[in-house]
């Protein structure tokens, strides 16, 4: 052999012992954010709404069978000349939700009857006033005290938490909502409910003005008795 060849035979060796000493590199992988990016997150599903408990039937309020009267006294060094009055509403509407032990009820303001003379007797008043009169405090009455025309409505939140205990009232009045808790007498019968009570309310509480002229001299008390018989069936 030649030396040429033996040199040449040399240096085949060497590379290929070296290249079976050398690690080839790992095989390309696609990197690991472009398969996340791919993947797609678990749908979760949203928690269940629970059911609203059941309100179950609801009655209505009797309107031929309901009343609301208020009595307002007069006040003033005139007070003589002037007039005790009873308004009422004969027009209540609404609903009842015994099941809930809650009721919503409500009565327009340019509804109420002035002064019949029924309910002057059970007041305690006894002298009638003139048909002019009655018109006069009935303007009066929604004009100047109780904005009639913006305030159209009376509304009434109504509820019970335990039996025999006073019912929570939410009056709203004028735009003014006062909360009381209210005694009342409650009867249940044949799916027939009845509750009759009186309550003392001041109209000042609901942003009113007593009625009054010739600077106090002649004028209606703050105070009111509400008295009312509801009957829902």
């Amino acid at each position: 052999m030649t030396h040429t060849k033996l040199l040449t035979y040399a240096v085949f060796a060497a590379l290929c012992a070296l290249s079976a000493c050398t690690q080839l590199p790992p095989p390309t992988r696609a990197p690991a954010t472009a398969r996340a990016v791919a993947e797609t997150p678990p749908s979760v599903t949203p928690p269940a709404t629970p059911a609203l408990r059941d309100a179950g039937p609801l009655l209505h309020i009797d309107t031929a069978q309901s009343l609301i009267a208020v009595t307002v006294r007069r006040g003033g060094i005139l007070a003589r000349l002037g007039h005790d009055h009873v308004v009422a509403s004969h027009t209540v509407t609404g609903t009842v939700s015994p099941s809930r032990n809650v009721a919503d009820f409500q009565f327009r303001l340019d509804d109420m009857k002035i002064d019949e003379a029924d309910l002057r007797r059970i007041a305690g008043l006894e002298k009638q006033p003139s048909a002019d009169a009655i018109e006069g405090t009935r303007h009066n009455m929604l004009t100047k005290v109780l904005d009639a025309d913006r305030y159209p409505l009376v509304t009434v939140h109504v509820e019970r938490s335990t039996a025999g205990q006073p019912l929570q009232v939410a009056i709203t009045l004028h735009g003014v909502t006062r909360t009381l808790a209210i005694p009342v007498e409650l009867r249940e019968e044949n799916g027939v409910i009845n509750v009759k009570g009186t309550v003392q309310l001041k109209q000042t509480d609901f942003g009113l003005t007593p009625f009054s002229v010739m600077g106090g001299a002649m004028s209606v008390l703050d105070p009111m008795e509400l008295r009312f018989d509801l009957t829902a069936r």
